[in-house]
């Protein structure tokens, strides 16, 4: 049995839950979001408990692969209408730096032209720093929203625009993200 799939889910006070034609939606302070099911697994709701519990139909590798999924999936939806998700960016090089313009967001990272991404609905950008002023003081703006994989897939997407470079770190990184430096030439040869 999945561990994972076995535990129950709890749904706090402020949260409403609601299951037809294998899709659940849940519905929170921070927004509404849905999930449909496989076939493989049934989502029950015990609105006494507060709690869903995830079991499947049957034993075939399919049923055990979604098992711990889908429950893990429905805890990320609880989380992210109560409390939300959020991923902070940081942009590294000199003249760099992010801009909002409506619904797009406009991304300078040394190109002969701005980048422009249109940014999915519920996401909501944050830029603290507009302008990156070197290498050690970057652009940094924050996605936030209820949907873990909506912003996980955005911030992935901005990332692979400029990824960061081994040799002065410029480009686009995750906050917190450790870059692994190489020693260039000129350096490398110089003790010889």
């Amino acid at each position: 049995m999945s561990r994972i799939g076995q535990k129950p889910i709890q749904i706090p006070g402020n949260v409403k839950v609601s299951i037809s034609d294998r899709t659940i939606v849940v519905e929170g302070p921070k927004g509404k979001l849905d999930y449909r099911y496989q076939p493989e697994v049934e989502v029950n709701y015990d609105e006494q408990a507060k709690e869903i519990r995830v079991t499947r139909n049957g034993d075939s590798k399919r049923a055990r692969a979604f098992h711990g999924l889908t429950r893990a999936l429905i805890a990320n939806m609880v989380t992210g209408v109560t409390e939300g998700y959020s991923k902070t960016i940081e942009i590294y090089g000199t003249g760099f730096g992010v801009k909002q313009e409506g619904k797009d967001i406009a991304i300078n990272v040394g190109f002969a032209n701005v980048v422009k991404l249109p940014i999915p609905a519920n996401v909501t950008v944050t830029i603290e720093t507009p302008q990156s002023r070197s290498n050690t003081s970057p652009a940094v703006f924050t996605l936030s929203g209820p949907d873990k994989q909506t912003i996980g897939e955005f911030a992935a997407e901005i990332r692979s625009i400029k990824p960061p470079e081994p040799y002065n770190g410029k480009g686009i990184r995750y906050k917190d993200e450790h870059i692994r430096r190489k020693v260039g030439k000129a350096l490398a040869g110089a003790g010889g």
